[in-house]
């Protein structure tokens, strides 16, 4: 599968999950709706793209799990709470509850956001290793309190690389009257997804990562009874436009003024390109690529799993434990001298490696890892 995407053959791709990775075919077709663009500007904004939009969101809800008037496109998830942050009128001393183990851009977010209100970021602790669901739901929960409005949660985290019980805290949550806030920027064509069933207030996913769209590619959904108070991040002509559509959510957030959404309009292309290569069954073989590997390389690296090697807290990467006090050092090293792409990321006191793995990369590509890591452990003191 490797010959169908744009990757470097000289280099061992094992991070698929920072910024995904754009098939030959769908790369083609942002060229050809970009060239469309540039041909005639005006009558492609102000006539095709309307229609281009709506057939590329029908194939997308369809796959999400949800209605198309439900969601909008985003160039990324940052952006998508961006704009869910800024209209939730929080007052000083509300709190947003979260875990510690969320991306590093929505934290700085939530940060800045409390900055403005004076509301309270509450990163709970949940401990590794992960040994139950009921261990994670048990933890985050401690972190609640009669002051908490919010619920933010990434549906599989990415330095750990677990996926979280997001359904079951969901369902707490309503009950408690809170909102809920969902980052499922490595969920879509990763595992399975049905928002509906899901039912959170908010749920931003990336098309650009396990979708394999092109980058800049995201989504953010938001349920009915919320759409009509969410504030545009940008305004322009889609504010109390002079031609409003069925949907004021939709005039407010998909028309933000000149902008390039062939990215979006690459949906319907992506999505066949996955159902004809039959996915599901590809990415099946990858999970077990991730879990057959994972023990090994704890075993080489002398730590242990974060978590049991199962489908209930790994998909298609997995976070290694490793020792050492300099994390870009040694992602540097694996880069240049051994031609191998993986992040290093520290989080908590921690430092994590962690593969990846997608249709294009095979078992060859996880040996290559090993004997880097050996040969590393044998010549430098960067993994203690």
């Amino acid at each position: 599968m490797k010959s169908q995407f744009l990757l470097d053959d000289s280099i061992t791709f094992l991070n698929h999950g920072s910024f995904g990775a754009c098939l030959k075919s769908v790369f083609a077709e942002f060229q050809r709706f970009q060239l469309e663009l540039e041909t005639e500007p005006v009558n492609f904004i102000q006539k095709k793209l309307p229609v281009y939009l709506k057939e590329a969101k029908l194939p997308l809800a369809e796959f999400l799990g949800c209605e198309a008037d439900d969601f909008f496109f985003t160039p990324n998830p940052t952006f998508a709470v961006n704009t869910i942050m800024r209209s939730l009128n929080l007052q000083a001393g509300d709190e947003i509850l979260t875990t510690n183990h969320e991306y590093g851009a929505m934290d700085r977010t939530w940060n800045f956001y409390c900055k403005k209100t004076k509301a309270k970021y509450i990163r709970q602790e949940i401990t590794l290793p992960i040994t139950s669901k009921e261990q994670i739901i048990e933890e985050f929960w401690k972190g609640y309190s009669s002051k908490t409005k919010v619920v933010f949660l990434n549906h599989i985290s990415s330095s750990t690389a677990l996926i979280f019980p997001v359904k079951e805290i969901c369902d707490k949550a309503q009950q408690l009257g809170l909102i809920t806030i969902v980052d499922g920027a490595h969920v879509p064509g990763h595992i399975d997804l049905n928002i509906t069933e899901l039912n959170p207030d908010y749920y931003t996913g990336t098309l650009h990562k396990w979708m394999l769209a092109p980058k800049g590619s995201s989504f953010l959904y938001v349920k009915k009874e919320f759409q009509n108070d969410l504030d545009p991040l940008v305004v322009s002509w889609g504010y109390e436009s002079l031609f409003p559509s069925h949907s004021q959510f939709l005039d407010y957030h998909e028309y933000q003024g000149t902008n390039d959404h062939s990215a979006y309009l690459c949906t319907p292309k992506v999505i066949e390109f996955l159902k004809e290569n039959n996915w599901k069954e590809k990415y099946k073989a990858c999970r077990k690529l991730v879990f057959d590997n994972y023990q090994r390389f704890c075993d080489l690296l002398k730590t242990q799993p974060i978590c049991p090697i199962t489908e209930e807290f790994l998909g298609q990467m997995a976070s290694i434990p490793v020792q050492t006090e300099k994390p870009m050092e040694l992602k540097e090293l694996l880069y240049t001298k051994y031609k191998i792409q993986v992040p290093v990321m520290p989080l908590n006191g921690k430092v994590y490696l962690r593969y990846s793995m997608n249709m294009y990369n095979s078992q060859s590509d996880l040996d290559k890892l090993y004997a880097a890591l050996e040969d590393i452990l044998n010549t430098t003191d960067l993994i203690l």
